[in-house]
């Protein structure tokens, strides 16, 4: 006798528990298909313009996350060649991101995401700092660090280390930190400058070089020698390839550490991050710990501990199979779609551009705003919403600081977005549109709007 479907199971009519810890076993299959169909209650992740996460990947990297799902990242002794994938990793970032040139291995490490990179590399800077004031027989009670507006995580190392953050903050006609405000912040019990190479709220670059012009200027009149750490979640797998001219990396003397995010612009899988210091010097000691490797010892100084290892193995097939090359077409071809999307919208309305996908400017993102004093018949929030009925997430959102009654709506541009996409959202962009004015409506406002946030 064939067995029922599995819909027509006992299993399957009852609702999936959800408040406290279940009884009794069921089938595999019945499972599978009540998780399977929940799932598709959520969004689309290709048609996700929200995110800056890669949501493609090919079928060679599904069979290597398959083989790594029982693979212990920090079990070095058990795993050691996928150690070694680790290793020469980061020495491949390091090589990406101009350090110099090292004898043994780069001084950096593989993280969940950018997030614990940068956390890691506001440990180090904090560390020096303090250990420089030692020396100099000065209090060390009040370390701040200096930014323009940050994603979370760096309100998140304040608070976790206790670091002042003194946030440059936006304002209309500036939306990012320069060095004059960079210099208005800056004190003694300043551990380090973090410009943001790829501003989550808009896109655009925060170019670190113009900071560490005016830090030398600051060290020669007041002698205040201050670090540079970049976070360049997006950035940092971006300008190589697409504006290598742009000295934002260990070219600059006073970067100490750069961040990135792997699992972004760096093609990887979700669950990859990378933090690079410029030499042995950069990262104290007292951050390390070592542990047993091929006989002997090698240093680990992430935060987390137990995960798969088929993040970072997947990160080294991308930069295998694509090398320089390929990461140059894959990335020149995300940010060719965001030109075409930002020329395709310009017309559309009384729209002003922020950010339209220039590879000397930011990422590969398209950020605008209503043009102050205009009124199209409806908000940001009202396109955002209409645009989630054919599927596709972009998020309106306002801006902080200075600047927060200014909304804007940002469309991310990846691998996996290709041209041929970005049409079809274009053409229910116009349809959007074309809706508010045949149906004139009450517009959305932000705490009825979709929730999205800028990250």
């Amino acid at each position: 006798m064939l067995p029922a479907s599995v819909f027509g199971t006992e299993a399957l009519q009852e609702i999936a528990a959800s408040r406290g810890f279940r009884e009794k076993e069921m089938q595999a299959n019945a499972v599978y298909q009540i998780i399977h169909d929940e799932l598709f209650l959520d969004g689309n992740a290709r048609q996700n313009l929200a995110t800056f996460c890669q949501t493609w990947d090919d079928d060679y990297v599904h069979k290597l996350m398959d083989l790594s799902i029982n693979k212990n990242w920090i079990d070095k002794e058990e795993y050691p060649q996928s150690a070694a994938i680790d290793l020469r990793c980061v020495n491949m970032v390091a090589d990406l991101w101009n350090a110099p040139k090292f004898a043994d291995n780069a001084t950096g490490t593989n993280t969940i995401g950018s997030s614990e990179a940068c956390m890691l590399g506001g440990m180090a800077m904090k560390w020096r700092w303090r250990k420089k004031m030692q020396e100099m027989g000065k209090p060390t009670d009040k370390p701040n660090f200096v930014c323009g507006p940050v994603q979370v995580c760096w309100h998140k190392f304040a608070r976790y280390w206790d670091v002042e953050i003194r946030e440059i903050p936006m304002e209309p006609g500036r939306l990012f930190m320069g060095p004059e405000q960079m210099l208005e912040a800056v004190d003694e019990n300043t551990i380090g400058v973090v410009p943001t190479f790829g501003v989550t709220y808009t896109g655009n670059y925060e170019f670190p070089e113009p900071l560490q012009d005016a830090l030398d200027k600051l060290q020669k009149t007041k002698g205040l020698d201050i670090d540079i750490h970049v976070d360049a979640a997006s950035g940092g797998f971006l300008a190589p390839f697409c504006a290598p001219d742009i000295p934002w990396d260990f070219r600059l003397p006073r970067v100490k550490s750069i961040s990135a995010s792997g699992h972004k612009y760096g093609l990887a899988p979700l669950g990859c991050g990378w933090v690079v210091w410029r030499d042995k010097e950069a990262l104290p000691e007292e951050l390390i710990f070592n542990v047993d490797y091929l006989g002997g010892q090698v240093g680990t100084f992430a935060i987390n501990f137990s995960r798969p290892a088929g993040q970072v193995i997947s990160q080294y097939y991308e930069f295998m199979r694509l090398g320089r090359e390929g990461y140059t077409k894959v990335q020149q071809a995300a940010y060719r779609v965001a030109q075409y999307i930002a020329r395709e919208i310009e017309p559309l309305g009384p729209y002003e551009f922020i950010c339209a996908g220039e590879e000397k400017g930011g990422i590969p993102a398209v950020c605008f705003r209503i043009r102050e004093g205009e009124d199209p018949g409806y908000s940001l929030y009202d396109l955002s919403e209409r645009l989630r009925l054919t599927g596709w997430q972009v998020p309106a959102f306002a801006l902080s600081g200075k600047a927060s009654d200014i909304t804007v709506m940002r469309v991310m541009c990846r691998r996996g977005f290709e041209m041929d996409l970005a049409a079809l959202f274009i053409r229910d962009f116009k349809a959007g549109i074309e809706f508010f004015k045949s149906h004139p409506s009450p517009k959305i406002t932000p705490s009825m709007g979709t929730g999205f946030h800028h990250t």
